[in-house]
């Protein structure tokens, strides 16, 4: 690896986004997350970072935990900043459920996980996001994981 590329890695750091470009909540939810003062995916994460954490805050906010567990597992595969609030659903409607899941995943298996799931749900190939995308994915969550 080329010193260019190393310092690349090394300054990957998480994104966050405003609450609003977190896909699958509808406005309601979003103002319901607002009220709680959770206005961006970070302060999401943070508020639920333990099941007792995302337990208090289904409460709080009157839902089912499913929800809050679903909202807290996109915001935290937001943080790759490769994956964003746009491939952030696809991995965990492929069965990535966290940066540190998505660490671990071998390219070439979540690959063929994301293309089943895409060729059945849009019958079509070229949508999946290629290999080295998801090579990119996997290296920015590693990067983000050893910061933990």
């Amino acid at each position: 690896m080329s010193p260019k590329q190393k310092s690349s890695v090394s300054s990957i750091s998480s994104c966050h986004w405003p609450i609003e470009q977190l896909p699958g909540l509808s406005q309601q939810e979003q103002s319901q997350l607002q009220n709680c003062g959770i206005t961006t995916t970070e302060a999401l994460v943070k508020q639920g970072k333990t099941p007792m954490e995302r337990l208090a805050l289904a409460n709080k906010l009157q839902v089912h935990l499913q929800y809050v567990n679903k909202w807290v597992a996109l915001a935290d595969l937001a943080r790759i900043p490769s994956v964003g609030t746009q491939y952030c659903g696809l991995l965990l409607h492929a069965g990535i459920g966290s940066v540190g899941q998505l660490a671990t995943t071998p390219t070439h298996r979540l690959h063929q996980q994301l293309l089943r799931f895409v060729v059945a749900t849009m019958q079509r190939r070229d949508l999946c996001p290629s290999i080295e995308q998801i090579q990119q994915w996997n290296q920015q969550a590693r990067t983000i994981q050893e910061r933990r």
